[in-house]
C-alpha cells in the first residue's frame, strides 16, 4: 500500500535482478504466454509481463520501480505490463492496474493529465495509388484549415463553448453529439460515459479545464497526429487520429492532483501517485471527473473524424467511413472472471474486450469484438487488432503503440535532421506541409510496432485484422505551428489592407 514511505528514491529489495526474476507463467493450464513477476517488493500483487526476451533485455532498468509503485496502491489485484511498456510517471506508460472496486483506489497517475487519450480509425474506397504528392500536400492544407494543431490550438469548428454546450458534451459524449443520427451508434468505445448531475466542473484552480471551451476539435502537440495510411491487403486509403480531452482534461486532473496532495500531504510530494479511496470525499468526485474528460475526449475526435473526412471528400473526390473510436487512457468500472468486481486503470493500454464479452451486448460487436487500434510510429505500420478469449489473462488489455525507445531529449542530441527527412522523403512520408520530420516522433524514437504486436498475437491476447502503412503524417511540431503562423500572418495582412483600403474610400468620400 502506498503510504508515503514508498517513493521514487525509496530502497528496493530487488531491483538489480528484477529482470531474472521473471519467470513463465507456470500456472496449471497455463501456456507460458506471460512472465509472471514475484519479488520481494511486490508482495503478493501478481505482475504479469507480456514482452519477448529482446524487449525484456531492452527495457529501462527503472521500469522496476515503476512496476513496484504500480502493486502498492490499495487494493491492487493484479498489475499488466504491455508489450509497448516504457519510463513513465509514476507507473510505466503500457501497463493495466486492477484494483478491487469496493475497497481499492481510484489512482490518478495511471489516468494521467490527457484524461481519455486515445484513437479513431476511419476508412475509404480510394485507391492508395491516387495519393500522389500533391494530393497529400493538398489534403494536409485542406485538414490544416480545419482542425487547428499544436499545444494551445483551438477549436476552428466549434469555435467558443459556451458553458452550456461544454456541459452538454461532457456529460453527453457521443450520444450528444449524435443527436439522433447514426454517426457514432457502435463506432465508439462509449457511447456516454455517465456524469451524475450533482457533480459539478472544478472551474478555475491551477488547472483551469476551462480552457477546453475553445479546444473541440483541435488535435494538441506532443505524440497527437493525423496520419493518412495505406490498408496493405487491400491498397486502399485510411485515417487515423490520435488525440485526447486537450485543456479540459489537463485541467481536470491537474485540480484532482491538487485535492489529493491536500488531502494527504503526508503521502509525499509525487503527485502521480496520487489516489482515492472510497472513504475520500474527493472518491466519487475523480470518479465523474474522469468520465467527464473522457466524454470530451471521445467528441473531440468525432469532431476532427468531420473535419478531416470534408478534407478528404475535397481532394479524393470519396467518403469516409468511421471504423471505431477508442480511448487508452482511462480507469473504468468493469467485471473480471477472475478477480469479480474491479477498477481497470489502463495507462497507455487498450481495452480489448473479446466475443461475447457482457459489455458487448447489444453492441455490433457483441459476436466478434470491438476493434482494438494499435499505431505504430510514422514510418511503421499501425494495427487494428480484434481481441481473443486470451485477452482475459491481461485483464482485457493490450498495448497502445509502439513504445518509445529514445527520449525526447535524446532523441534532439543524436538524431541528424537532414538525414531523417531524407529517410522519410526516400520512403514517401509526407509530414506535415513542409517535410520537416520532428526529431522527437521520428521512427527512430519508436520500438518496431510489428515487434510489439508480436507478443500479443503470439500470446492469444489478439489478431491482426488489418495492416496500415503511414503515407502522410500532420504532428502538431513546431513546423506544423510555423505554417500556422504564416497562415495567420496572411489573414492579419489581409486584413491590414482590407482596413487601409476602406480607410481610403472614407478619405475620397
Amino acid at each position: 500500500m502506498l503510504d508515503g514511505s514508498v517513493t521514487m528514491r525509496a530502497e528496493l529489495l530487488d531491483e538489480a535482478v528484477w529482470k531474472t526474476l521473471a519467470r513463465p507463467d507456470a500456472r496449471p493450464g497455463g501456456r507460458g504466454t506471460f512472465l509472471d513477476l514475484a519479488t520481494r517488493d511486490t508482495g503478493d500483487v501478481p505482475v504479469r509481463i507480456f514482452l519477448s526476451p529482446d524487449l525484456l533485455r531492452d527495457t529501462e532498468p527503472t521500469l522496476y520501480r515503476q512496476i513496484v509503485n504500480a502493486t502498492r496502491f490499495p487494493g491492487a489485484r493484479l498489475v499488466v505490463i504491455t508489450p509497448d511498456a516504457h519510463h513513465g510517471y509514476g507507473v510505466p506508460v503500457g501497463c493495466v492496474i486492477v484494483t478491487d472496486r469496493a475497497s481499492g483506489a481510484i489512482a490518478m497517475g495511471p489516468v494521467g493529465f490527457d484524461i481519455g487519450c486515445g484513437m479513431m480509425s476511419a476508412r475509404s474506397s480510394v485507391d492508395a495509388g491516387a495519393a500522389t504528392h500533391d494530393r497529400k500536400h493538398a489534403f494536409h492544407a485542406e485538414v490544416m484549415r480545419r482542425v487547428d494543431l499544436g499545444a494551445g490550438g483551438s477549436s476552428k469548428q466549434l469555435g467558443e463553448l459556451s458553458t452550456r454546450e461544454l456541459e452538454d458534451i461532457v456529460r453527453g459524449g457521443a450520444e450528444h453529439h449524435a443527436r439522433g443520427g447514426d454517426l457514432a451508434r457502435g463506432k465508439v468505445e462509449r457511447d456516454r460515459i455517465p456524469v451524475d448531475d450533482a457533480w459539478k466542473i472544478p472551474f478555475g484552480g491551477p488547472g483551469k479545464p476551462e480552457r477546453g471551451k475553445g479546444q473541440v476539435g483541435s488535435l494538441g502537440g506532443g505524440n497527437h497526429f493525423i496520419e493518412l495510411q495505406r490498408e496493405e491487403a487491400t491498397r486502399q486509403l485510411w485515417v487515423q487520429v490520435h488525440t485526447g480531452s486537450r485543456g479540459f482534461g489537463h485541467g481536470l486532473a491537474t485540480n484532482y492532483f491538487a485535492m489529493a496532495r491536500d488531502e494527504h500531504p503526508e503521502r509525499g510530494a509525487d503527485i502521480d501517485l496520487g489516489y482515492f479511496t472510497p472513504d475520500s470525499p474527493h472518491h466519487r468526485a475523480y470518479q465523474n471527473a474522469v468520465a467527464a474528460g473522457g466524454n470530451f475526449a471521445i467528441v473531440n475526435r468525432l469532431v476532427i473524424f468531420e473535419a478531416v473526412r470534408e478534407a478528404f471528400r475535397k481532394i479524393f473526390k470519396a467518403d469516409l467511413e468511421l471504423v471505431y473510436e477508442i480511448s487508452h487512457n482511462l480507469v473504468q468500472a468493469e467485471a473480471h472472471p477472475e478477480f469479480g468486481d474491479v477498477w481497470v486503470h489502463r495507462k497507455g493500454a487498450t481495452r480489448a474486450f473479446p466475443a461475447g464479452h457482457p459489455a458487448l451486448t447489444g453492441t455490433p460487436w457483441e459476436a466478434t469484438g470491438h476493434p482494438v487500434l494499435i499505431p505504430g510510429s510514422n514510418r511503421d505500420h499501425s494495427y487494428v487488432l480484434r481481441p481473443r478469449e486470451g485477452a482475459a489473462l491481461s485483464a482485457y488489455s493490450v498495448n497502445h503503440g509502439a513504445g518509445r525507445r529514445l527520449s525526447r531529449g535524446e532523441a534532439l542530441k543524436t538524431l541528424s535532421q537532414e538525414k531523417v527527412n531524407e529517410q522519410y522523403r526516400r520512403d514517401g512520408i509526407l509530414v506535415n506541409l513542409d517535410g520537416e520530420v520532428p526529431l522527437d516522433e521520428a521512427g527512430a524514437c519508436y520500438k518496431s510496432c510489428r515487434e510489439v504486436i508480436d507478443v500479443v498475437t503470439s500470446a492469444g491476447l489478439a489478431e491482426v485484422e488489418h495492416t496500415l502503412w503511414p503515407l502522410a503524417s500532420l504532428k502538431g511540431s513546431e513546423s506544423a505551428l510555423r505554417e500556422k503562423r504564416r497562415e495567420r500572418r496572411g489573414i492579419e495582412k489581409s486584413r491590414d489592407r482590407e482596413r487601409r483600403e476602406a480607410r481610403g474610400e472614407r478619405r475620397r468620400g
